[in-house]
């Protein structure tokens, strides 16, 4: 975010509380790319909260007291000698917002247009059409924040995702490899991969942990921008909100955060699509990675994923690994 240049490695010190019912404790406060963290004296993290649900529980007053959209019991309060970190929140609020659609201007320039659209749509039942309409509609800035606010969704269910602020730069260098914006490690909740809007991928912790070859968890990634050339994730959500969520969506630019609910539910409990042999090849191939360390990691034996091996398009190649030893030992232990 061009905003947040200007706030590099600025930090401030703060109380945090994460429930109504424990004491405040002293903390110091980061802002990040798109994230507030929240770690205690010693370095460690303790909260990692999107910028884009920050929300202000008493705008105008001192000292600052903020919470996450929708838990208004875990609190960050900023006292009036802060106001440097203060103003970059509500700085990047404001640009935030901008960035945002607004209901009333798309209504100004083109209500009539798209209430006449929605009405030929349902007159001659062309729910594809609207569907069709409405992902060209929503824009990448949308979608990331979009991705966001759903990835903190899913955090409520499954628990905070793994992370560590020497190990962020890390997993930018894996998402940089496998050609995503973002790749962020989670602790449970999902079994394997999930792609969210705004090139967010989702990999269970065991991809990290349990290989000596990056490779591995880098085939985790490129399993997801196979499936995501086959399904736009912004698709499987309208698909799940159905008619209404498509419509608010192309009308008014806004989903409900019970559409997101009901999207986290239905996709972390159901099982991910099969991927095409030679479509996940082909990202193989792309990124410059071996698919042999993957296919080894899904089936010991190699026998229900022999296409991925004998196929291996990097195989025999002098190739730069994903990471170099370093940095994947250290990003190993971003879990623990």
């Amino acid at each position: 975010m061009t905003v947040l240049r200007e706030f590099q490695r600025l930090e401030a010190v703060g109380l945090w509380r994460p429930t109504p019912d424990d004491q405040r404790r002293d903390v110091v406060v980061s802002l990040g790319d798109a994230t507030l963290t929240i770690t205690d004296m010693q370095d460690r993290p303790l909260a990692h909260w999107s910028l884009a649900a920050v929300e202000r529980a008493n705008p105008g007053e001192t000292p600052a007291l903020y919470h996450p959209d929708g838990d208004p019991g875990e609190t960050l309060e900023l006292a009036a000698d802060e106001a440097t970190m203060i103003g970059a929140i509500e700085t990047v609020h404001a640009a935030i917002e901008r960035a945002r659609p607004h209901p009333g201007r798309l209504r100004l320039i083109g209500g009539l247009s798209v209430l006449a659209l929605a009405g030929l749509l349902l007159a001659f039942g062309l729910p594809r059409t609207m569907r069709q309409q409405t992902l060209s509609a929503v824009s990448e800035v949308h979608r990331k924040a979009i991705g966001q606010a759903l990835l903190g969704r899913i955090e409520r269910v499954s628990g905070q995702a793994c992370s560590a602020s020497e190990a962020d730069p890390i997993l930018k260098t894996l998402a940089s490899r496998a050609g995503v914006r973002r790749v962020v490690v989670m602790r449970s909740g999902v079994a394997e991969s999930l792609t969210l809007p705004g090139g967010i991928v989702l990999i269970h912790r065991s991809f990290i942990e349990e290989f000596e070859d990056p490779a591995v968890a880098a085939g985790a990634v490129l399993v997801e921008r196979a499936r995501t050339a086959d399904q736009d994730p912004m698709a499987q959500i309208l698909d799940i909100g159905g008619f209404v969520a498509t419509f608010r969506l192309l009308t008014t630019g806004e989903i409900k955060r019970e559409t997101l609910d009901r999207y986290s539910e239905v996709v972390l409990s159901s099982p991910r699509p099969p991927v095409d042999d030679e479509a996940l090849l082909a990202e193989f191939a792309r990124a410059a990675i071996p698919s042999t360390p993957y296919a080894y990691a899904r089936d010991t034996t190699g026998e229900t994923t022999l296409t991925l091996i004998e196929a291996d398009p990097m195989a025999g190649r002098d190739l730069a690994p994903v990471l170099n030893d370093r940095d994947w030992v250290q990003l190993q232990n971003i879990c623990g």
